[in-house]
């Protein structure tokens, strides 16, 4: 366990720890956001369908959800900032792994680049708790959450150049240099950031494989009366934009007949959107004061089904209309992250929060990997990505119309 977290935080820490959390979100975003857009190409390698690219999608939740399971002895081990960089380092192995022509052989790639994505929500949870002054915490928070579609956004308009400039073998060796860099790069503020980390814990590799992991998640979450439902929103939020993350590249492509550097950019719309949209929410969040948090969260997820809902009646509209869509998806249904997470570290019990953001962000991504699953499954079965969409975004609405619902009956009583 990591040592308590002062109440007050070190002066001078808050530009280094949101500059070098908020770099390695974008650039670990980036090598991860450029699986979907790639979507139509590698699944053509591949010899399979091109709606099993979210079964990729899903590995690499996979990954994500082993380490936000077992993963926290390893944190406190190495330090966050050391945690960061190792996960960089798995990224750029698994993007190498997921671009090979076996489809097993890619599938361990993106259960790689999973692993290496996790890092961020809890090695940057504590770091920022540690440096946020309460009054901007969530708005501090958003913004290193920004970096998530940030980095997608640079992908959408990246990749397709990347590819036509170095060729494919190419543009993945740039993609994986990038991710070196950054990680050799952050080591100049590892000893400031990674002096307060605690103990070391030479067993975490057994308990990195543990079985337990999963239900040592669901007792730390037990810890306070609100962290339950707050969890619950946040996976329903995870299914919708699993979906929409992993899907909407190829959608535009297969349904509405966009070119890949097209449906590029209509991505970096959406991914763009919801950076700003993160930024603007997490502004607003700290105006509102920290009890209404939960209730930005609920009229959030009612926009996001909304904005489904438009853009699946509008998708094959003029253009403008298409990227009007993408900018209102992904203010949506991306824009809730950083709230969540300040809210999450908020309730958390002093000097767990890193704890308790990987047992939250773990059943997130379990939603996250069941989402594309079933997602996949519908057009499969319907033949129709619409309906898809739809049912996705149905299911935040009702889980947000039930948590707000709750949340005035225990106000009243």
């Amino acid at each position: 366990m990591v040592r308590p977290f002062n109440r007050r935080p070190p002066s001078g820490l808050v530009l280094p720890a949101l500059g070098s959390t908020l770099l390695v979100q974008v650039v670990s975003s980036l090598g991860a956001g450029a699986t979907p857009l790639l979507g139509p190409f590698l699944t053509q390698r591949w010899g399979v369908p091109t709606e099993s690219i979210g079964y990729v999608t899903a590995m690499q939740s996979a990954g994500i959800c082993w380490y936000l399971a077992g993963g926290s002895p390893m944190l406190a081990h190495f330090g966050p900032v050391r945690s960061l960089q190792i996960g960089l380092a798995a990224v750029a192995v698994g993007l190498f792994l997921l671009t090979q022509p076996l489809m097993p052989v890619a599938m361990a790639g993106a259960l790689l680049i999973g692993l290496g994505l996790a890092p961020n929500t809890p090695a940057g949870s504590q770091i920022l708790m540690r440096a946020a002054p309460p009054a901007h915490r969530s708005l501090i928070f958003s913004i290193k959450q920004a970096g998530v579609p940030g980095g997608g956004a640079l992908a959408g308009v990246a990749v397709a150049p990347l590819l036509l400039w170095l060729g494919f073998p190419g543009a993945i060796w740039l993609l994986a240099a990038v991710m070196v860099t950054v990680a050799l790069f952050v080591q100049i503020v590892r000893g400031m950031l990674d002096a307060d980390r605690g103990p070391r814990q030479p067993d975490w590799p057994r308990l990195f494989v543990s079985p337990h992991s999963f239900t040592r998640a669901v007792r730390i979450l037990k810890e306070s009366p609100n962290l339950g439902m707050l969890t619950a929103i946040g996976v329903s939020y995870s299914i919708l934009q699993a979906c929409v993350t992993g899907f909407t590249a190829t959608y535009m492509v297969v349904r509405h007949g966009h070119g890949l550097a097209a449906a590029g950019l209509l991505v970096a719309t959406l991914l763009t959107a919801s950076a700003l949209a993160r930024i603007a929410f997490g502004w607003l969040a700290d105006r509102m004061g920290p009890q209404r948090g939960s209730l930005l969260l609920g009229v959030l997820a009612l926009g996001s089904s909304a904005a489904i809902l438009v853009m699946v009646l509008a998708a094959g509209a003029g253009s403008w209309v298409v990227y009007a869509c993408m900018v209102l998806v992904g203010a949506t249904t991306m824009g809730w992250n950083g709230i969540h997470m300040a809210e999450l570290a908020r309730l958390a019990p002093l000097g767990r929060v890193s704890e308790v953001t990987s047992a939250a962000s773990l059943f997130g991504f379990v939603g996250s990997v069941c989402g594309p699953l079933l997602f996949a499954l519908a057009v499969n079965r319907t033949g129709s990505f619409d309906w898809a969409y739809l049912g996705a975004a149905a299911q935040l609405a009702a889980f947000a119309l039930f948590a707000m619902w709750r949340g005035q009956a225990a106000r009243k009583g």
